[in-house]
């Protein structure tokens, strides 16, 4: 008898723990909801769900069926659901817009023409051609 009474009284306590936690992340989220809805406006940039960096361009905090329009290149603006914004970059999150400058560490002869470098694309019988040339010259 006294085992049951035990086993009633965890199961309580874990049940209000349960509510508890509950009502925290539920607040929690809102909260989070709320600061992103004010920091999306217009000239902000933001990570969308897909990874994708943009500015944007107009989004309708108060109606979020309205599709927010985000610019992700120069004249490219498309059209996202409101919940695909995932978060605002704050300066210190944001990608660097600077060009990177590439070295050339060896530069290539416009005459020589490396054979053994495969082309970018070939098809299944140039792969194979190419393999077994390879196989013949070990």
């Amino acid at each position: 008898m006294p085992m049951e009474f035990l086993l009633f009284g965890l199961l309580a306590v874990l049940l209000v723990f349960m509510i508890f936690n509950t009502r925290k992340r539920t607040k929690q989220m809102k909260a989070e909801q709320e600061e992103k809805a004010t920091k999306t406006v217009p000239g902000a940039k933001v990570l969308l769900q897909g990874g994708i960096y943009g500015t944007i361009v107009s989004y309708d905090p108060e109606d979020l069926d309205t599709p927010a329009l985000v610019e992700i290149a120069p004249g490219t603006i498309i059209d996202v659901h409101s919940q695909a914004i995932l978060r605002v970059v704050e300066p210190k999150d944001a990608v660097v817009d600077a060009p990177v400058d590439v070295i050339d560490e060896a530069p290539v002869a416009d005459s020589h023409v490396d054979e053994t470098v495969a082309p970018a694309v070939e098809t299944p019988e140039e792969t194979r051609a190419r393999l077994e040339r390879d196989a013949d010259d070990k």
